[in-house]
């Protein structure tokens, strides 16, 4: 059982929701005080992470704020002062500290990410396209009524649909939604493997302050928070990212390559990730898929890089391997513990089968979202240090295969054995598989701090 107050809590941070269907709504604040009135009508709306007794609702609602939004909102400057600094600059300021340059700078983003205009993201999220197009419409109502914010945009993503089948695939064809981190009193179904390593092997979760504000993290410490705490409890950070996947591209590199190895083009694509393109952990099953892996929760997620360290079966750089290294650091994992982040987002634009022709130019990608306590201390060092460099797994300058940026200089090793069946081998000059069409950072509050903001009771003292 939880013991966090879920009804304080935001449902988009304790639950994944796993709906199909997804529309996200940028926000715009001209004046405060019709602002302010339109979050006090929202609250009604917003989804809570109370648990669904009768089932699943149609659809849900949750609402998150830039710093450009809070301000916009007129909180008081101390309160807006207390934020941590990379949360008070933005996404933006911060594309040189993330490697966000050359085709993935701000200059390409989508103008909506250009202009410094979004005060306020509006997730909604739907078991079908009616129950989200109506509950978008009861959205747009709220905000024609009170006159509090105008729509600059939205995005849509759903499940990727392949054969008929509603999958949690994305567009390079492998099987997603394996690795969000277990927390301690959040209430899921969990699995080996999700949590932290503990000195005996076993599996625990992580401190509930790695997640949301307002208490302890692995440190043992309170994450760094906005004034007054009541602000902050409950609440967490949300980092939002469009990245638009290269498609045309993935596919001709991955064709090129596999004829020269030996392995074969599904074992080379398994080994780009660190897992087969039916979710299968290569570290367990190194050379073929296995359903009865993928199909079971206390094996496929249940596994560590630790007895493979020079990475024969999961190579080093191996995109599962880079942004969760498990224990393949030392130290029974602590040094992973403190960097984990919660993923939401879904996929946008259409599946285009393997034997169909594709283009770069068409929209699809994947809306990342992460969620953390200490977007410097989690999402950024992740970004920085593990996708766009690769000291720490004894890499040098390499980047991450997948979502590195590349700009057609990358280097990627399979370290491979000395066996026929598992020969090493270097796909060299990598292209940008993936580009960042851009994002921000948000502020998702609790239903608390939503009540004191729509009242206009904020007050730091």
């Amino acid at each position: 059982m939880s013991n966090l107050n879920e009804t304080d809590i935001q449902g988009f941070v304790l639950r994944g929701y796993n709906m199909p269907f997804a529309r996200y709504l940028f926000l715009h604040f001209e004046d405060a005080t019709r602002a302010a009135t339109f979050i006090h009508r929202l609250m009604s709306e917003v989804t809570t992470g109370q648990r669904w007794d009768a089932g699943k609702p149609p659809s849900t609602v949750n609402v998150a704020f830039t710093h450009r939004g809070l301000s916009a909102l007129e909180l008081p400057d101390a309160t807006l002062l207390s934020f941590p600094v990379e949360f008070q600059q933005g996404m933006k300021k911060r594309a040189a500290i993330l490697g966000d340059t050359g085709r993935n700078s701000p200059d390409s983003w989508d103008e909506i990410w250009r202009d410094d205009r979004v005060h306020a993201w509006l997730g909604v999220n739907s078991s079908s396209p009616e129950a989200l197009n109506a509950r978008c419409a009861d959205m747009l109502t709220v905000m024609r009524e009170t006159n509090g914010a105008i729509l600059l945009d939205a995005q849509d993503a759903a499940s990727l649909v392949v054969n008929g089948v509603s999958t949690t695939k994305e567009h390079f064809g492998y099987t997603d939604g394996f690795g969000n981190p277990d927390y301690l009193g959040v209430e899921r179904k969990s699995q080996p493997g999700q949590g932290k390593l503990t000195s005996n092997g076993a599996w625990a979760p992580l401190a509930t302050g790695e997640l949301l504000l307002g208490y302890a993290d692995e440190a043992g410490e309170l994450p760094v928070a906005p004034v007054p705490h009541i602000l902050a409890s409950n609440g967490t950070f949300m980092v939002y990212r469009k990245l638009h996947q290269n498609l045309a591209t993935f596919r001709a590199y991955l064709d090129e390559h596999a004829a020269l190895y030996a392995g074969g083009k599904e074992k080379l694509a398994a080994k780009f990730i660190g897992r087969w393109r039916d979710g299968t952990p290569i570290e367990l099953s190194p050379d073929t898929q296995d359903q009865s892996i993928t199909q079971d929760p206390t094996r496929s997620t249940n596994f560590t890089f630790a007895a493979d360290p020079e990475g024969t079966r999961c190579p080093v750089g191996a995109h599962i391997r880079r942004v969760n290294p498990r224990d393949a650091f030392g130290f029974d994992g602590k040094l992973i513990n403190r960097r984990r982040i919660t993923r939401r987002g879904l996929p946008y634009g259409t599946w285009t089968p393997e034997d169909q022709h594709v283009t770069d130019t068409e929209e699809r990608g994947v809306i990342f979202i992460a969620l953390n306590a200490n977007i410097s201390r989690q999402f950024e060092f992740v970004q920085q240090q593990w996708i766009n460099y690769g000291n720490d797994a004894r890499l040098g300058n390499e980047k991450d295969l997948l979502i590195g940026n590349h700009t057609g200089h990358g280097r990627f090793f399979v370290q491979g054995d000395t066996t026929p069946a598992n020969p090493p081998f270097i796909c060299s000059d990598l292209p940008n598989f993936v580009e960042l069409r851009g994002g921000d950072y948000f502020f998702l509050p609790s239903i608390t701090a939503l009540g004191m903001i729509g009242m206009g009771l904020v007050d730091p003292r």
